[in-house]
């Protein structure tokens, strides 16, 4: 693999990012950077580091893919549809779902996949069903 100078903008932005970000976001903050990066470069190079291991994808309740640098663990996504807020779901809740699913049919859950959509306690407390 080559270390070209949009790759190293493509990790360069990475390493910036905290928590989750989208490959249309890691694009602009290229740019930012280098004006002439490529969308196309940007996901290569995505594509290249999540063979690696540095990155995993998930989906959004939207559907868009989010790339996190070096999880420390499996997790997937609560998101919230009254107000928008989106959490980690916490490793207990994570390994109960796991769990869940794999004593019915043996079915083994890619967490980095799920996200479950829902209103939070505040919402529906709130009445924002």
């Amino acid at each position: 693999m080559r270390w070209t100078p949009q790759r190293r903008s493509v990790v360069a932005a990475l390493s910036g990012a905290s928590g989750h970000v989208t490959a249309a976001e890691l694009v602009e903050r290229c740019r930012d950077q280098d004006p002439t990066t490529t969308p196309s470069t940007v996901y290569r190079t995505l594509d290249v580091l999540e063979e690696l291991g540095l990155v995993r994808h998930g989906h959004g309740a939207d559907g868009r893919e989010e790339f996190h640098v070096q999880p420390a663990v499996e997790h997937g996504h609560l998101y919230c549809s009254a107000c928008g807020g989106r959490w980690e779901i916490a490793e207990g809740q994570a390994q109960a779902v796991v769990a869940a699913f794999a004593s019915v049919d043996g079915f083994e859950v890619d967490l980095s996949h799920m996200t479950v959509v829902g209103v939070c306690g505040a919402c529906a407390r709130a009445g924002g069903r």
